[in-house]
């Protein structure tokens, strides 16, 4: 059998589906990005990023039209506008390319590991690999840059030890354990996210053309802003720092570089990524009032998710990924 003639299962045509719409999301983003930067060592980063993401697109499209699916619209120069005003700092730029890396690793395994075909195994691999690097890259600058907020330090105990109480995930009454390694973990990643999403949240409401996109992004930055504030309080009770923010690194600018439909499905989808980050969290929570916290949050952005999902049906902005056949609609057709 020749592995590379079988033919894509559903989760791989998904996938694909998925990272080329993501891909070109993210990527309308950066060529903007790109225009804006000054600095230099931070702009060929972006330009490697660039130029990376054409040849994955090209790659991902060939996937999909060899199985005969249409290729998705996606993103397009229709949703870049030239020449606007720089909306944000070279360092926001640098921030947000790493955290979207960040994004591309997950998904490029996930996208390898629903995946059986050689080629296309390959080809996640090839993905995974660049993410890799350009995450060593972002990291580096904004290292050298003195940008980078690396998590709290802890001091290690003289021998190993057990959990010898039912205390251990007391939360909410009586006084709490400090917090574990292991849930400053995801406490840690998720306050990155949230302060990104925040501020992009801030950033597309200045240059929003639409009213309800506007409102919609209003609310969305109140939601990340209250997950930003329950989950640094957990972390300041323990008098453990917290990742800053990055709102100074926004312009004044209301010169909108995007469509309201490109921003519009930006935040929704760091909302719906959030959602498996947050999941992980809740997974290796420990203490009730963490639980909680978790669970509240996951709660809400169900919430914001739904808005959105509501705004970008009325606008017609959102693609349907390929389905599966209905059968009853089928045998009607007889």
């Amino acid at each position: 059998m020749d592995k590379n003639k079988l033919k894509l299962t559903s989760s791989e045509i998904g996938t694909l589906w998925g990272e080329y719409v993501n891909g070109t999301a993210i990527d309308i983003v950066n060529r903007y990005m790109f225009t804006i930067i000054e600095d230099e060592s931070i702009k060929s980063i972006f330009k490697e990023a660039i130029e990376t993401f054409a040849k994955q697109k090209n790659q991902i499209a060939t996937f999909i039209e060899s199985e005969g699916f249409p290729v998705p619209i996606g993103f397009t120069e229709s949703d870049l506008n030239k020449g606007k005003e720089k909306l944000f700092s070279d360092i926001f730029c640098l921030n947000y390319l790493h955290i979207m890396t960040l994004h591309g690793m997950l998904a490029h395994s996930t996208s390898l590991g629903t995946s059986v075909r050689e080629d296309l195994r390959l080809f996640y691999d090839s993905c995974d690999n660049d993410a890799k690097r350009m995450y060593h890259r972002t990291i580096d600058l904004l290292l050298e840059k003195g940008s980078f907020q690396r998590d709290p330090l802890f001091y290690p105990a003289e021998n190993p030890e057990f959990i010898s109480s039912q205390n251990f995930i007391d939360g909410f009454f009586g006084k709490s354990r400090p917090l574990s390694a292991i849930e400053v973990i995801s406490i840690s990643f998720n306050l990155k996210k949230s302060i990104m999403t925040k501020t992009l949240s801030i950033a597309f409401s200045q240059v929003a053309q639409t009213k309800k996109v506007r409102v919609f992004l209003e609310d969305s930055e109140k939601a990340a802003n209250e997950q930003i504030q329950n989950f640094s309080n957990i972390m300041m009770k323990d008098n453990l720092p917290t990742p800053k923010s990055l709102e100074t690194e926004v312009t004044t600018s209301t010169d909108s570089p995007f469509s309201d439909k490109l921003m519009m499905y930006h935040i929704g989808f760091l909302f719906q990524t959030a959602q498996a980050y947050h999941g992980t969290g809740l997974a290796s929570a420990m203490r009730t009032d963490l639980v909680a916290t978790y669970e509240k949050t996951i709660l809400q952005n169900l919430m914001v998710i739904k808005k959105w999902f509501n705004l970008m049906v009325e606008y017609n902005w959102i693609e349907q990924p390929p389905l599966a056949p209905n059968r009853k609609e089928i045998a009607k057709e007889k």
